[in-house]
């Protein structure tokens, strides 16, 4: 398995569909969260990936912090096979990705307080009190990067 990065002009049909599909698997079925996924933030993204075969095993976007813009959000962090490792795979190759392909000064992240671990051990610094995002506690956390 190889990581790809896609704008979504380049994302193919198939690739497009079967992350919206992980993405509902995780956070609609799973997660039983109840918003609206397609926010047209898509558009403006870098979209990391595995997959395996078809199946997108592990994934998240990034994309520019409309009210920072040298500051590049991350978002929709999702793995569908859990302690295996292939989360902080995804995450150390897409901070690489982000500051090889992206102008930016930090990574900014509303992570899940049960994650809040993950992200630290790779360097994110939590910069927030802890607030609800669909129902679920949240804090949000920075990482400086240089380019």
């Amino acid at each position: 398995m190889c990581i790809k990065a896609k704008t979504f002009d380049e994302l193919t049909n198939r690739e497009l569909y079967e992350i919206l599909k992980t993405r509902a698997e995780i956070f609609v079925v799973e997660q039983d969260c109840k918003y609206q996924d397609m926010d047209d933030i898509d558009f403006k993204s870098l979209h990391i990936f595995y997959q395996d075969g078809d199946t997108v095993t592990a994934y998240l976007r990034a994309y520019y912090k409309e009210d920072e813009p040298e500051t590049v959000k991350i978002g929709r962090v999702l793995t569908l096979e859990h302690g295996k490792g292939l989360g902080k795979r995804l995450l150390k190759e897409s901070i690489e990705i982000i500051r090889e392909r992206m102008d930016t000064e930090e990574i900014y992240i509303e992570a899940q307080c049960h994650a809040i671990g993950f992200y630290e051990k790779e360097g994110f610094e939590v910069c927030s009190e802890e607030f609800l995002e669909v129902g679920i506690p949240h804090k949000q956390m920075r990482l400086k990067i240089k380019n």
